[in-house]
């Protein structure tokens, strides 16, 4: 089989793709690094993928193509879905251009379709990580009158037989990204979110395996949509095949009818899609979408502060007398940064009013928000302010000014959700206005940070244009993107955090544009330690904001020790969400330790590694933090449930080299973790103080982990001689 033009090898991070210029450009390997193949060689592996007919099948060959059409006997999912007034539904493209980079690290591929009348810009790009990302963008040039409506765009990439099982993500507010498996069987796997936002069941990253595949093992295919609107992801298999692959993993943007319509010479491009491969499972993703986030140049590189969130301390009973106090008590346990939470503004005293008047309440206070700022400032502490910049209350003097600014139908508005509505972003004067507000009290304050929230679902999301409902999250998503950018362009220091009713919007987008994410609302160490373990797959922990709650848990009502919950926020970018004018001098202080530890480890956990060891019981985790360079690594061993043996057998600790000898202290200064044994593990009793072990014990042979109580977590650290 001879190729008209020679295949296209990108390579980089230990991972590779070969991509055939054919009429239709395909992918023939996405995966490991096949090294660096000459042009004969990599024609030669493009003829192998040849795969033949069957019975009852076309006189032709079936591809899968980077554009996939019925054109070439594809019957899964097409990349493009659409037509012009009901025609023009079978797309033809053909290569017309393609421009490899100087590093050829990326491709760009032109193709155009006499059918539709779109010319597709496709753009495939691997990092020095071993990250793919794929960029499509469409344009129309039919004729004059003429409209392209668009249903679907997909980008998808293929995976092998061996790629047997599924793994994605589901939940609910305050359980977000619950791991569910299935069989990669044959069929389609499709998850599509209609939420305006990814939502607190979103897929998250659509993983593809070896069946078994774990943290630690097995080869994995991942894709993610970077993107904070609706999403659309899908796992696809056929009895035929994907071309020389089993099957495909595609992800786009989720369109409604009516949403993405072109006349022409306008286009649409659609929220990058990143593909991840890894021979090291669930741990080898996470890394390679880790170092491609630090490697920005905006990435977060001062040490990330320690802070206080007045939400679970006062709600919406703000006073200056007792906000002064709360920061008083912060400075004192070492907080660095305190944030004040919902209630500053408007006539905002409880869900249902106020929103969207961002001004100061002065009854609330006659000053203005200076008083309190000041005393923050003269704590040495950092100042963020808390907004909801999307959303809007009907009884607020926004709403009543400009009904026309909130999204719903024409037909009335539809249910509230939290007692709001949706603010219409992409209407230029309610832009504008909202980039005004908030540019301006970040000048008057010198805020620091922003808590930016976002706590409803975007249903019945039109807008009244040109006296017709338009469907708009799309555009909502993307004016969502300008005000933050244009926010930071005025104010370059001043830090984001995303949060939306919790983590219901945590996507490689909104990341692109802040600094924080809030995983959950849920501040309960159990439930939390599980949301951030695979939150983790895709954000780095110093991204990941988690805190201390009080005793009792107040969304989930469960009691936990102090020391629990201080072990459980120490190793993302931590926090404290409590009321410390309720808490007695020892809390303090073991507050206070607790602090100082975080901010002695913080170098270490918020540059490091994230590993998490396998084969442990339903009821134990293991996860860690190694350093790049393997001289240090921190590890938090939880207990969540009693299982029935009595104790565990050698369990090693991922990401250590068993080379040398490395030195291993339990860390005590948070407090002692309860233990169901009446003698600890000798090397438990030992570290306590320090003990110096080889390191192959550690990362080899394993060792035996002490029976916690449940609720209970004990932190160990290593440092390699």
């Amino acid at each position: 089989m001879t190729e008209s033009l020679s295949p296209v090898l990108l390579r980089g991070g230990g991972a590779s793709v070969v991509i055939a210029l054919d009429d239709v450009p395909r992918v023939i390997h996405w995966g490991a690094d096949v090294g660096p193949l000459d042009a004969e060689a990599l024609s030669a592996l493009v003829s192998t993928a040849h795969v033949g007919i069957s019975g009852s099948e076309p006189d032709i060959a079936r591809v899968f193509g980077l554009w996939a059409t019925q054109r070439d006997g594809w019957t899964g999912t097409p990349t493009v879905a659409g037509h012009v007034s009901g025609a023009a539904t079978t797309p033809r493209p053909r290569l017309t251009d393609h421009v490899v980079d100087g590093d050829a690290r990326s491709v760009r591929l032109t193709l155009t379709d006499d059918v539709t009348a779109l010319t597709a810009t496709v753009t495939i790009a691997l990092d020095a990580h071993g990250v793919l990302t794929l960029d499509q963008e469409i344009t129309f040039a039919g004729d004059e009158g003429g409209i392209f409506d668009l249903s679907s765009l997909t980008a998808a990439m293929p995976v092998p037989e061996r790629a047997g099982e599924l793994l994605d993500f589901t939940g609910r507010w305050c359980r977000e990204r619950a791991p569910q498996r299935i069989p990669f069987a044959f069929g389609t796997h499709l998850r599509e979110g209609r939420r305006g936002r990814p939502g607190h069941d979103s897929p998250f990253l659509l993983v593809a395996g070896t069946p078994g595949f774990s943290f630690r093992s097995g080869e994995v295919w991942a894709a993610h949509l970077a993107w904070s609107g609706n999403p659309r992801y899908l796992a696809e298999r056929l009895p035929e095949g994907a071309g020389s692959h089993a099957g495909a993993l595609g992800v786009g943007e989720g369109l409604v009818p009516g949403e993405v319509r072109l006349a022409p010479g306008e286009s649409h491009r659609a929220p990058t899609a990143v593909f991840v491969w890894s021979p090291d499972g669930l741990d080898g993703l996470a890394a390679r979408l880790h170092a491609r986030l630090r490697a920005r140049p905006r990435h977060p590189r001062t040490p990330r502060p320690l802070v206080l969130n007045t939400w679970e301390a006062v709600y919406f009973d703000h006073d200056l007398a007792t906000l002064s106090r709360l920061a008083e008590r912060a400075a004192r346990v070492g907080v660095e940064r305190l944030v004040l939470d919902d209630g500053w503004f408007g006539a905002r005293r409880d869900t249902t009013a106020g929103l969207g008047d961002w001004h100061v309440a002065a009854d609330v206070w006659p000053e203005g928000l200076g008083p309190l700022v000041d005393v923050v400032r003269a704590h040495g502490m950092s100042f963020g302010l808390w907004f909801e910049p999307e959303m809007v209350n009907l009884d607020s003097d926004l709403a009543r000014d400009h009904p026309e600014w909130i999204l719903g139908p024409s037909d009335g508005l539809g249910m509230p959700m939290r007692g709001q509505h949706v603010l219409d972003l992409a209407h230029p004067d309610a832009w504008r206005h909202l980039l005004e507000r908030i540019s301006s009290l970040v000048a008057e304050y010198g805020i620091d940070y922003i808590k930016w929230d976002h706590n409803r679902e975007l249903l019945e999301a039109v807008a009244q244009r040109d006296g017709s409902d338009r469907p708009i999250v799309g555009q909502q998503t993307r004016a969502l993107y300008r005000l933050i950018d244009a926010l930071r362009e005025r104010h370059p220091d001043l830090e984001i955090e995303s949060c939306s009713a919790g983590g219901a919007r945590i996507d490689l987008g909104i990341l692109e544009r802040t600094d924080r994410v809030w995983a959950s609302d849920c501040n309960d160490p159990v439930e939390r330690g599980r949301i951030e373990r695979f939150t983790s797959l895709v954000v780095p922990p110093e991204m990941i904001g988690g805190h201390i709650g009080p005793p009792r848990a107040h969304t989930t009502g469960r009691a936990t020790d102090l020391p629990y919950r201080m072990a459980a926020a120490l190793f993302g970018h931590a926090g404290i969400e409590w009321n410390l004018l309720e808490c007695d001098d020892d809390e303090l202080d073991a507050i206070a330790a607790w602090a100082s530890l975080y901010k002695r480890l913080r170098p270490l956990t918020h540059t490091g590694r994230v590993v998490h060891a396998d084969g442990l019981d339903e009821g134990a985790d293991l996860d860690g933090v190694v350093a790049e360079d393997g001289s240090r690594a921190v590890y938090r061993l939880t207990r969540t449930d009693s299982v029935a043996q009595t104790r565990s057998g050698a369990v090693t600790f991922p990401g250590l080299s068993p080379e040398g000898a490395v030195r291993v202290r339990v860390v005590t200064e948070a407090g002692r973790a309860r233990t169901m044994q009446d003698e600890l593990p000798a090397w438990v009793q030992a570290a306590e103080d320090v003990v110096v072990l080889p390191a192959a014990s550690l990362a080899t042979v394993g060792l035996p982990l002490p029976s916690l109580a449940p609720q209970q977590a004990l932190v160990i650290e290593i440092e390699r001689l």
